[in-house]
């Protein structure tokens, strides 16, 4: 049965965010088209508007989410808000960090039409409760997402980041593909809330490989094991602000999708918690472990990434048994989000410096910098008052009321393997000898990175009225 005009219409008006998104892309795609190479520069101040209004959006429907939406497929409720709200703070920092990096490309504005699709793709990602809904938002946030880490079609890394992240997508997600048809033909639904039904009478063994299935694209897009190789890899060769939102917008869509869909799995039949579990120790440990080894800067932050994947699959392993899980998810997206850009914010001011020995001495010409990064690093550890420690200890406290003390004990121990690798760029950075100032890229960059650096801070300070704000969510509209 066809819609009516009167539903299309309130389904267009509860995911206005995500049309203001769209809306903007097309707009910049036309203006780069026909606007001349020294005007291309505007098309930031357009993504910028953009996201200023779908953000608007999003607070104004804070107050009344519609909850499921879109003819079963949306889920318009609290919990897409607020990861709305955060890929949109990392869309706009990356638009900051991305002007005086791309001011000579002769390409600049269609980035910022590419840039907003991607980050639709993830926000159409954190409210997907559909299988197909899922398919589509996964496709569009990783084509979007090849161009990126590509963009500098003349540099041989930024080439060799792309094609390897094209090739594992491509396989992650032709796998993918295949466990939704199987998902579907079990319950004869893709809508979750049928899937949940339709599921539980299913035979455990197709079911189970269909879940494997699809799950093996959402942990593409995680950044996590087995498919967690192109995280260092365009960490170190895709344009440096690139990186940065490749490395957290799609994990924040991820996360949360996956997150939805574990909790209409029958458990008894896929037994899926375990897996979580032991996919998160395996993802953190690998990442910890690797990073150890890392003397390129931007290389250390892709396997850091893949650590806190680890970190963050601890909010799916104790949905559905722990009031915590959802606030242990948002806190930790929030704080890795603005970890991350402040990270790679200061390497963007710094003209994409990646060698560590480069860092030597440089807390001495560019104490605020050094400061910055240092935060950032202190976050990921899990260090008091940053808003890395909230995320732990809720984290942590979620994965106890689950029954998984074990993980929580995991945790603590690979935050420590952490702090060694972090202290291999600060240390030398504060103790080694005094290092000649750095040209750095300009005043929109270093806005960024201190917007980046506050934000950070103030979700550690602020953790109590927003564990109280994000305790009463809760996913799929219930």
């Amino acid at each position: 049965m066809r819609p009516d005009a009167g539903s299309m219409a309130q389904a267009a008006a509860d995911v206005v965010p995500a049309l203001v998104l769209a809306g903007g892309a097309i707009l910049i795609v036309f203006y780069a088209l026909f606007v001349r190479r020294t005007l291309q520069v505007w098309a930031a101040a357009l993504a910028t508007v953009t996201l200023a209004a779908s953000g608007y959006a999003v607070g104004v429907f804070l107050g009344d989410p519609p909850g499921i939406t879109f003819f079963g497929t949306f889920a318009a409720d609290g919990v897409n808000l607020w990861a709305t709200a955060i890929i949109l703070v990392v869309t706009v920092l990356t638009v900051a960090l991305s002007v005086e990096w791309f001011a000579t490309d002769a390409r600049h504005g269609e980035y910022y039409a590419v840039l907003l699709f991607s980050a639709l793709g993830a926000v159409l990602l954190t409210g997907a409760v559909d299988l197909m809904e899922l398919v589509i938002a996964m496709m569009l946030a990783s084509v979007t997402a090849y161009t990126m880490a590509g963009y500098h079609r003349r540099s041989r890394s930024s080439s060799e980041a792309a094609i390897k992240y094209f090739l594992l997508g491509g396989l992650a997600n032709g796998v993918m593909v295949y466990g939704v048809a199987l998902l579907f033909g079990l319950a004869g639904s893709t809508t979750f809330a049928e899937l949940e039904a339709g599921l539980a009478t299913a035979d455990p063994l197709p079911l189970v490989v269909g879940f494997g299935m699809l799950a093996m694209g959402v942990a593409f897009k995680l950044g996590a094991l087995p498919a967690h190789q192109w995280m260092p890899d365009v960490a170190q060769g895709a344009p440096a602000p690139a990186a940065a939102f490749l490395l957290v917008a799609g994990k924040v869509g991820a996360l949360v999708v996956l997150a939805r869909l574990v909790g209409v799995l029958p458990e008894t039949q896929v037994g899926w918690r375990p897996v979580v579990a032991l996919l998160a120790a395996a993802t953190m440990t690998l990442g910890n472990l690797a990073a150890l080894w890392q003397d390129d800067v931007r290389r250390l932050l892709g396997w850091s990434s893949v650590s806190q994947t680890g970190y963050g699959l601890l909010a799916v392993v104790a949905v559905g048994r722990s009031d915590l899980a959802i606030p242990a998810l948002l806190f930790f997206l929030a704080a890795y989000a603005l970890g991350n850009m402040a990270a790679f914010g200061v390497v963007v001011e710094l003209r994409g410096l990646t060698d560590r020995e480069a860092y030597r001495g440089l807390a001495g010409p560019h104490p605020w910098l050094m400061g910055g990064l240092t935060v950032a690093f202190l976050s990921f550890v899990g260090i008091p008052p940053l808003g890395g420690f909230a995320a732990k200890l809720l984290l942590m406290g979620a994965v106890i009321d689950a029954g998984y003390t074990w993980l929580a004990v995991l945790t603590i121990v690979n935050s420590a393997i952490s702090l060694f690798y972090y202290a291999r760029v600060i240390g030398p950075a504060y103790f080694g000898e005094r290092a000649q100032p750095r040209p750095v890229m300009g005043r929109w960059a270093g806005a960024a990175v201190m917007v980046a650096v506050i934000g950070v801070v103030a979700v550690g300070v602020g953790a109590q009225p927003l564990a109280q704000a994000w305790g009463t969510l809760s996913l799929l509209g219930r």
